[in-house]
C-alpha cells in the first residue's frame, strides 16, 4: 500500500499548487560540468603549492604545463561557444 504522503511537497509546510516538477533547462549543464572541472583542478593544485619547496624545480614546470593544459580547456571552451550565455 502507497503511503499518500510520501510523494508530497514538504518543505515549505503549504500545500503545493500545481505539479511539483521543476524543469532545469539543458543549457546549464555545460556550465555545471565546466565548473565542476575547474573546481576539482584546483584540488591538485593546494597540495602542490604547500610542498613545491620541498619537491623541487621539476614540480614547478610540472605544474605550468598542468595549468597550460587547463587553460587551453578553457579556451578551447570558450572558442565552442560553451561559455556564451543566449
Amino acid at each position: 500500500m502507497a503511503d499518500p504522503i510520501k510523494p508530497t511537497t514538504y518543505e515549505c509546510g503549504m500545500e503545493a499548487i500545481g505539479t511539483t516538477e521543476v524543469k532545469t533547462n539543458v543549457r546549464f549543464y555545460p556550465y555545471a560540468l565546466i565548473f565542476v572541472i575547474f573546481e576539482v583542478e584546483t584540488l591538485y593544485v593546494y597540495p602542490w603549492a604547500v610542498e613545491v619547496k620541498r619537491m623541487g624545480p621539476f614540480a614547478v614546470v610540472e605544474m605550468f604545463v598542468f595549468l597550460g593544459v587547463l587553460l587551453l580547456g578553457l579556451a578551447y571552451a570558450w572558442r565552442k561557444g560553451a561559455l556564451a550565455w543566449d
